[in-house]
């Protein structure tokens, strides 16, 4: 199996970004010696969900501090980005990195209309921005001089550089949540990120993939290579004993999700609804705290012993999957206790699986 590290780590107030982003960089370059294949980092941005806001810097100051793991975006915000910026700081953080970069991309939030607006935008049109702004980062790594005339950029440039160390260019991953959306990135032959679905609806969704993969050009062998990198996102919290894992990762989902609901109340404009097919109890306002951290403690969540959480992993390789995003640093876990799972992790539960 292929193990990431995935971070969405929250600092609840300003006064603590500081510490809070300092540590972030300790756990991911953890992550390398502790065992696992790749970092995976998230972006948000005005509420401290995700504490540096912008990955692609952090990334940096990663790649210079680590040798083997890979650096991931889970995912970078298209519809807030320009291309050609994008393009230019993503290839020469694949240079910086000797060729480690996998670029994650998605529209933009479902939940946090204020980062749009924070940006002079809203989401309406995030899909279409999506769209452009990967067309032309993707020519702009692979075509010179380029010239586009698009909705919302026209521009000529002579030639990006540097280009990327990897060629044409980084793995372009794609976040997935719908039924249609996994079979098309099938066809295209994307690697995907699942979203923490239940575990009963995993095997759905890969043959849905596997059903697009099929309709793809690509040969058998690209087929199943694919196949195996489809990741699916945990949290995962490993401790001395079952209770105390369940303690403490049961109290920093309830805290995390309070932050995360008032912050969208707070700043989401009146006219903003999230699509009704998106709303699960984790992030519906209408369900209590603890209600929705159940939820995701019982579809979304690995932790316990060791042994324990070697056995849910277990349960989810068996179900077909190969690729595990493990959200191992959570908002309001306490730094010490991140890297103290994460040794444990990396000791007892990583050599089982690879």
């Amino acid at each position: 199996m292929r193990l990431g590290w995935l971070t969405l780590g929250l600092s609840p107030s300003s006064d603590g970004d500081y510490a809070a982003i300092h540590e972030q960089l300790a756990q991911a370059c953890f992550a390398e010696t502790a065992g696992f294949d790749g970092i995976w980092l998230t972006e948000h941005n005005f509420t401290g969900e995700s504490v540096y806001c912008d990955p692609i810097p952090f990334a940096s100051m990663v790649a210079a501090r680590t040798s083997r793991i890979r650096l991931g975006f889970a995912v970078i915000q298209l519809a807030l980005r320009h291309p050609i910026r994008l393009a230019t700081e993503l290839a020469l953080l694949d240079n910086l990195s000797g060729g480690r970069v996998d670029v994650g991309v998605g529209h933009g939030t479902n939940y946090n209309e204020y980062e749009f607006v924070g940006y002079g935008l809203r989401s309406d049109d995030s899909r279409e921005r999506m769209a452009e702004t990967l067309e032309v980062m993707i020519r702009a790594w692979t075509e010179a001089p380029l010239v586009h005339q698009g909705k919302f950029y026209q521009l000529s440039l002579p030639e990006l550089r540097p280009r990327p160390r990897q060629r044409p260019h980084p793995p372009i991953w794609r976040a997935v949540s719908s039924a249609g959306s996994v079979r098309e990135c099938g066809r295209l032959g994307a690697p995907i990120l699942m979203a923490r679905i239940p575990l009963a609806r995993v095997p759905e969704r890969l043959t849905l993939y596997e059903a697009g993969l099929a309709d793809s050009s690509l040969d058998a062998g690209a087929q199943r290579s694919l196949r195996g990198l489809a990741a699916v996102w945990r949290f995962v919290h490993v401790a001395e004993s079952q209770a105390q894992a369940e303690d403490e990762l049961t109290t920093a989902l309830l805290r995390t999700r309070h932050h995360m609901i008032h912050a969208r109340a707070t700043h989401n404009p009146v006219d903003f609804h999230v699509d009704d097919s998106r709303v699960n109890p984790w992030n519906d306002p209408g369900v209590s705290d603890e209600d929705g951290a159940r939820y995701s403690l019982t579809t979304a969540s690995l932790y316990g012993t060791a042994q324990r959480v070697a056995e849910q992993l277990a349960e989810i390789r068996d179900a077909g999957v190969h690729h595990v995003l493990c959200q191992m640093s959570t908002g309001y876990l306490p730094h010490a206790s991140i890297m103290e799972s994460m040794r444990r992790f990396g000791e007892e539960i990583i050599p089982r699986f690879t």
